[in-house]
């Protein structure tokens, strides 16, 4: 886990340089300032050349130091609470380029995400989920932001989707009850991962369930739990997690499961067109741009 990277610079300190232990200290003290830090300025913070802390990076282990921040932003993504989130960010944007630092991040982690996803993983969890009997979705706190925009669209394509209601835990393990092989669990959970997802994956996979997971990383406990596990990019924005890039996956996933039953889908979408005109269900525009707001 990413913690154990704090614990082996602290085993290894005595070995350490003077000014290495400098570096050492600083990072066990303030890591979650390091994180965001260039090499050239946690040098000049601790006292010692930027070729100090990049040798000091790749004698961790370290391809090089970019790798030691990503290590550092694992474990604060972790381990920080939410006013711990924000105040860092106070520090890293202002407010004259956050729209533009915030929108840039976003991009850089859809980006990360498309670059790094695994088709045949991808293919699998789309194969489990169009030959379910039944699709089983939780999100928990901001995932269920997700949660409900997958169950919303996968109800236009499949005649048994339950969005659970995670209000507590007796109640969500009650809509589990008779949750079988036939099944898929989506499971969605980013950093900090939800005890509630957890333990609901837990209870799918020993009732034989498969279970298909949008996580972050192979560090989160929910990959040992999935028969199929999708990563999307998910670093904190302020006190926030980016939710963009699991959105964007989640897309990809209705897209890919929309094509495998477009012959099913459009004989759905086509009754409910029906349905949504007898009832107005939406906005219609008269030829003269007007709306029939009034009708």
């Amino acid at each position: 886990m990413s913690t154990d990277f704090l614990k082996q610079i602290e085993q290894q300190l005595p070995s350490y340089s003077k000014g290495q232990r400098a570096i050492a200290r600083y990072i066990l003290e303030h890591y979650e300032k390091a994180a965001f830090m260039t090499a050239s300025r946690l040098g000049a913070t601790v006292g010692v050349s930027e070729s100090t802390v990049v040798r000091f990076a790749s004698g961790i282990g370290c391809d090089g130091y970019p790798q030691l921040q990503k290590k550092l932003q694992e474990i604060i993504r972790h381990r920080l609470t939410s006013v711990q989130r924000i105040e860092i960010t106070s520090g890293q944007v202002s407010r004259s380029d956050v729209v533009n630092k915030v929108l840039q991040a976003d991009m850089d982690r859809i980006k990360h995400t498309m670059e790094n996803v695994d088709l045949e993983s991808f293919d699998q969890a789309v194969n489990r989920i169009v030959n379910a009997k039944t699709i089983y979705i939780l999100g928990v706190r901001s995932a269920s932001a997700l949660a409900r925009f997958m169950g919303f669209y996968f109800t236009h394509i499949f005649p048994d989707v339950r969005v659970l209601n995670t209000t507590n835990s007796s109640e969500m393990f009650e809509q589990l009850l008779r949750i079988s092989a036939e099944d898929v669990m989506i499971c969605i959970s980013f950093p900090r991962y939800s005890q509630r997802t957890i333990k609901a994956a837990r209870f799918a996979r020993d009732r034989g369930t498969s279970v298909v997971s949008l996580t972050d990383s192979p560090e989160s406990p929910l990959a040992a739990l999935s028969d199929s596990c999708l990563y999307a990019s998910s670093d904190m924005a302020s006190f926030i997690d980016s939710l963009v890039a699991p959105l964007s996956l989640i897309n990809a996933l209705i897209v890919a499961i929309s094509l495998e039953k477009e012959t099913e889908i459009s004989a759905t979408l086509s009754e409910l067109e029906q349905i949504w005109d007898e009832y107005n269900v939406y906005e219609k525009g008269n030829d003269d741009g007007k709306n029939e707001a009034s009708l």
